[in-house]
């Protein structure tokens, strides 16, 4: 296992993994790994010649100061997890400046208003610092596949977009929500929460169940409500929002079509700690 810490490095090992033709996976993580980590980068293994695991707490993508700087770090829990899993795995850990340099500073991109949908309407320009990232990210690893997790659904889709935007030639590949046994889909953010809060967490995920099983028998403005009063009862839990869209575009619709693939998305505030799920419904 190598770690590097200068894009120098990594471009002189990339060019040479490209002149032997290999298969470049790509698993970009902000660290405090956790099994949903683990899950993209055994995917990763299987289907590439060569992983690169980044950990970067990306400034950039917080609008919230609070939270960039509560967000959990361990990178000597991060290694030795990566190392359990194999230790043939390249990281890379760099600094802000080496990412940076003196323009902290995101992109500003046209995403057709899927980073106006959501998490959009909470987070300003928190889509604009993920595409700024990844695009930092994929010009310099040039990726053949890129894994991401699918509780971040709606990152995926700005990523998908960047993709054509930029007319990058990565696969994106969207790998399966690892839950904890209570259905809390895991998080980083999950360790900020204390032991009782992360038990009671669980409500977040039965609310989304609650919502797939009844949105084509009940008004979702009924179903909202009924979430609402439930997990808003628990001390420091807040609804911020629950919504059902349009799998591709993230936009609401007045009218279910049974033509088309629904997702509902959830976020909880936890304490003001930010937890977002999602659930396929079609």
């Amino acid at each position: 296992m190598l770690l590097y810490t200068l894009k120098s490095e990594v471009k002189e090992s990339i060019n040479y993994e490209i002149n032997l033709k290999k298969t470049i996976g790509l698993v970009p993580t902000m660290g405090a790994l956790h099994q949903g980590h683990l899950s993209l980068l055994k995917h990763a293994i299987i289907a590439c010649d060569v992983v690169w695991v980044t950990i970067f707490v990306n400034p950039t993508q917080f609008n919230n100061k609070n939270d960039l700087n509560n967000y959990p770090k361990n990178i000597d829990k991060d290694l030795k997890m990566i190392s359990k899993i194999s230790k043939n795995v390249n990281i890379f850990y760099p600094e802000i400046s080496e990412m940076y340099n003196s323009k902290l500073k995101s992109e500003v991109y046209d995403f057709e208003n899927l980073d106006k949908e959501l998490e959009g309407k909470y987070r300003n320009n928190h889509f604009n610092g993920v595409g700024t990232i990844v695009a930092k990210l994929f010009e310099l690893f040039k990726p053949n596949k890129a894994f991401f997790g699918e509780k971040d659904f709606q990152q995926t889709r700005i990523i998908n977009k960047l993709i054509e935007i930029k007319g990058y030639k990565t696969k994106l590949i969207v790998c399966p929500t690892v839950r904890e046994k209570n259905g809390l889909a895991l998080s980083s953010r999950n360790n900020l929460l204390s032991l009782k809060n992360k038990e009671k967490a669980s409500v977040i995920y039965n609310k989304l169940v609650y919502a797939k099983e009844n949105y084509l028998k009940i008004p979702f403005k009924i179903i909202y409500a009924n979430c609402k009063k439930e997990i808003n009862s628990i001390t420091g839990f807040e609804l911020e929002y629950l919504e059902i869209v349009h799998n591709e575009t993230l936009k609401k619709e007045n009218i279910i079509d049974l033509n088309k693939s629904y997702r509902i998305f959830i976020c909880v505030l936890v304490n003001d700690v930010r937890l977002i799920d999602n659930i396929l419904v079609k």
